[in-house]
């Protein structure tokens, strides 16, 4: 009788210690990215002229910096004599320091982005165990690209966000574009974007336009079980969930590298 109390008690502790890992895994996983504000380095020199804000640009968020300047706003060179003056010049117009002060009012709190983003790679990083987890920021880019993605890195341009009913917006975006200007367009945006960056569609250019049309529904389709939810719909993204049904033992990594068409033309 004390030899099968034993065991039971041992059982009943091994239950409890995998509950204890099933718990402190599902922490982990909420905490898998932490978004640096680079938002807020940027609102204390484009508002106020802080130096000091400057220098941390440049020494904490090179890359992030060099990107903006370069690549986002294009208006010249980081190494350029002038370029700081230039930034802060470029953000002094009264729209811009208006959409500045109001990224900082709407988000003085992104724990929610930041909780489900980890949630989101978490899952992603099951089904594609060699996904290189992306450093996320956010920041300001004067109303131009809402994501920028590439190199391991998420920026998510705040300023694109704000909310349809944002009275600035409606100068610049109809109604249909604003809908999609929204916070709960960050996480979709975030993970199609970067799984784009990820999976690039080889001779793009010269593909015929189904092909272009598969290959995005199957990053939007890969992109909906991350968020476990619907998000991106239509006809093509029926399609790759028809193929997926049919072929339940295609891993995702190799759905999204496939540049074999052939399966999904039936399914049309």
């Amino acid at each position: 009788m004390k030899k099968i109390y034993f065991i039971l008690l041992l059982s009943l502790l091994v239950c409890v210690g995998c509950q204890f890992k099933w718990t402190d895994d599902n922490k982990s996983d909420d905490q898998l990215i932490k978004i640096e504000r680079f938002d807020r380095l940027e609102y204390r020199y484009l508002t106020v002229g802080d130096y000091s804000a400057l220098q941390q640009m440049s020494t904490e968020f090179p890359f992030e910096t060099r990107t903006l300047i370069e690549k986002v706003l294009k208006i010249g060179q980081i190494t350029d004599p002038d370029i700081n003056s230039k930034f802060l010049k470029f953000y002094q117009d009264t729209t811009l320091q208006t959409i500045i002060s109001s990224v900082q009012s709407k988000y003085s709190n992104i724990n929610d982005i930041q909780k489900e983003l980890s949630i989101a790679f978490a899952r992603l990083e099951q089904q594609i165990p060699n996904l290189q987890i992306p450093k996320v920021y956010t920041q300001i880019s004067a109303l131009d690209q809402s994501i920028v993605a590439g190199d391991g890195k998420i920026g998510i341009s705040l300023d694109k966000y704000l909310g349809e009913d944002y009275p600035i917006y409606n100068k610049y975006y109809i109604k249909q574009q604003r809908k999609q200007m929204t916070r709960d367009n960050i996480i979709p945006d975030c993970l199609m974007f970067y799984l784009m960056s990820l999976y690039p569609l080889r001779n793009y250019d010269f593909r015929p336009q189904f092909e272009r049309d598969i290959h995005m529904a199957k990053i939007q389709w890969v992109a909906n079980k991350a968020m476990s939810n619907n998000y991106y719909k239509g006809k093509y993204v029926d399609i790759v969930s028809k193929f997926m049904k049919i072929n339940p033992n295609i891993k995702f990594e190799e759905l999204l590298e496939s540049t074999d068409f052939s399966g999904f033309a039936n399914l049309n």
